[in-house]
């Protein structure tokens, strides 16, 4: 009984889906009995089929035309279309208006599977996030609770197979989780302890313990979702543009068909009924449907593929402007590079004792809260050194002073281990590493200098393949850092990027960015939305590489789920292969409406190859749209 009743309600949900074009269908069927019943000179059961036509067809269209008409307090297509089937019935072309009414309701239920094509991607999203979770409490067995009643710092238990129902980090467990609903990445993501983990995600093979930290109103996953919604609702300026032209141009068309009834009957000859039907192939070959339709389906097209690739636009106008930018300026730490250094040379003074001389100096610096610090102990712990005790005493500014087994060690900068020493060891070393934009740190004993660690930021590999895509784009990629001057030219020639600035504050990147616009005009800026939030919103577009943190979300115009520069490079091919479909709609749309209205004034097509005219036209730019769908 119950797979009967999910299957009448699957069944119900399709027919409620498709209301319009099955509305339109039936219309269409009416209509051909008609016009036999009108062969066969049965008019007024012909007349009363083709009023049913009118109704059943045209009561979508005519409601939402009414509706916005007092709503707005102005005039729309829709009102064009019914007064043009209206006055095609009093001059007895019931035939003409009814094939109006069918083609307009087709393409007015193409245009609202365009639109609930592209608002399938939030639904489907919004699907993804569970109901209910796995709650723990006191060390009892789990039991299920709804999601909305989880409480932060909440324990829930997420089985292989099933999707993370909240924000948190992993209290137990190691599993491989897949994030491509947030992220746009289809490889999965190894959790284990201490793990970031996001609702809507899907665990896939290890059980998990997770200590919830945000509410189920507050989670990354909800903030995406509401975040396209709103970039959905939102109008580029293009389609406000549109909208304002619509309401002026439908005054017009009114204000020449009123004269179309009158001026060509007195001054061309015309009889009366060819000038009221002219008039009324005017209102429907002048109506601007196609041309309503040119962007918003595009729109929403890009909006949705780019939130199914991990790339949220925060509405239409940013979209618009992503295809002009001529320039980027983009932050150091955690865009162009990894964000975290890593140990790129480790020489020793006995090379023989080289695994012994890094058991101290991981010893050492395991005790320090410093970058520098966990990139030499995650160094240690790769070669699998052994653990040993030491007494450390930190010294400020400077380095660690160490004991170990009664020995003293010095562990820090050139002035605290002792210049010269430091600078002549292993050949000048040091001087080398530091021109190549490394950080150089020392270990010291008794009898001098016993090591030297070089660390550095790597660039990511994906982010010079980005630059050099961005490059092929035309866009000139900048790099703006706070770092030194060696760094910032080491990351800039190991990048690609066309020029840098070191040592840069965050009102130094706006004044950059200032001149960048005077000189290229549009221009992105792609940070981390805390201190480049300035120079962000400076920008034309403000780009937050956030890897789903909420700062990003609040502070950019666009923001990348994934710390990938190559999304920008896939935004700006959306954005410009949008913006060529919306110039091929519109020209394509005016091109139409000039030449059948010039068809009609020289009297060359008839009301029915108008109607097929215009709305084929306005069917048209819909499907052109709708290649927005598509990835590029």
């Amino acid at each position: 009984m119950n797979m009967i009743n999910r299957e009448n309600t699957s069944l119900n949900e399709k027919i409620y889906e498709h209301k319009e074009l099955i509305a339109a269908l039936v219309a269409g069927l009416i209509i051909i009995l008609a016009w036999r019943m009108d062969q066969n000179g049965q008019l007024t059961a012909a007349i009363i089929a083709y009023l049913s036509a009118f109704a059943i067809g045209g009561y979508a269209k005519a409601k939402e035309g009414i509706e916005d008409t007092i709503e707005n307090k102005a005039l729309n297509v829709e009102i064009l279309m019914i007064l043009a089937a209206i006055g095609s019935a009093i001059i007895g072309y019931w035939t003409e208006g009814a094939i109006l009414i069918f083609i307009f309701a087709v393409s007015g239920a193409l245009e609202t599977y365009a639109m609930n094509k592209s608002h399938k991607e939030i639904s489907s999203l919004m699907a993804l996030q569970p109901e209910e979770a796995w709650l723990i409490r006191d060390g009892l067995e789990p039991i299920h609770v709804p999601v909305a009643s989880l409480k932060v710092g909440d324990y829930i238990l997420v089985k292989p197979g099933e999707r993370i129902p909240a924000d948190g980090t992993v209290f137990k467990g190691v599993s491989a989780v897949d994030e491509a609903a947030i992220t746009g990445e289809s490889m999965p993501v190894t959790k284990n302890m201490e793990s970031a983990v996001f609702a809507g995600t899907m665990n896939l093979n290890g059980v998990l313990t997770i200590k919830v930290a945000k509410t189920s109103s507050e989670t990354l996953f909800q903030k995406i979702i509401t975040l396209v919604q709103s970039a959905q609702s939102e109008k580029s300026p293009s389609q406000q543009f549109i909208e304002r032209f619509e309401g002026v141009y439908v005054k017009g068309v009114l204000t020449a068909v009123a004269f179309m009834m009158f001026l060509p009957h007195f001054l061309l000859g015309w009889d009366w009924t060819t000038t009221f039907y002219r008039a009324m192939v005017l209102l429907v070959v002048a109506s601007p449907c196609a041309l309503v339709a040119a962007i918003m389906p595009a729109t929403l097209a890009a909006i949705s593929n780019g939130a199914r690739n991990g790339i949220l636009f925060k509405g239409g106008l940013h979209l618009e402007h992503l295809s002009a930018l001529r320039a980027l300026a983009v932050d150091k730490t955690g865009t162009l590079t990894q964000g975290t250094p890593i140990v790129t040379d480790f020489i020793v003074r006995d090379e023989e004792k080289r695994m012994h001389t890094l058991t101290i100096l991981a010893a050492i610096e395991a005790h320090a809260n410093h970058p520098l610090a966990h990139a030499i102990t995650a160094f240690a712990n790769e070669q699998q050194v052994e653990k040993i005790e030491a007494t450390i005493e930190d010294v400020p500014g400077f380095g660690i002073k160490a004991m170990i087994n009664n020995k003293q060690y010095l562990v820090g900068k050139p002035e605290f281990v002792g210049y010269s020493e430091s600078q002549s060891f292993a050949n000048h070393a040091a001087e080398k590493l530091a021109s190549q934009g490394k950080t150089v740190i020392f270990l010291k004993d008794h009898e001098g200098i016993v090591a030297l660690v070089a660390m550095q930021d790597t660039v990511r590999e994906e982010a010079k393949k980005a630059v050099a895509l961005l490059q092929e784009l035309g866009i000139d990629v900048m790099m703006l850092t706070g770092d030194n001057e060696k760094t910032a030219k080491a990351i800039a020639a190991q990048s690609g990027v066309n020029a840098y600035i070191a040592e840069c504050l965050p009102e130094v990147k706006v004044n950059y960015i200032k001149d960048y616009l005077t000189k290229y005009k549009a221009v992105g800026m792609v940070g981390d939305g805390i201190n480049d939030a300035p120079a962000l919103a400076t920008a034309t577009v403000g780009i937050a590489m956030g890897g789903g943190t909420d700062v990003a979300l609040e502070t950019a115009d666009v923001v990348l789920m994934k710390n990938d520069l190559s999304k920008i490079a896939y935004a700006v091919k959306l954005s410009r292969k949008m913006q060529r479909i919306v110039k091929q709609n519109i020209i394509f749309s005016l091109s139409v409406i000039v030449l059948l209205i010039a068809s009609n004034f020289f009297q060359v097509i008839d009301l029915p190859l108008g109607v097929l005219g215009h709305e084929g036209s306005t069917i048209l730019v819909i499907l052109n749209g709708l290649r927005m769908l598509k990835n590029v």
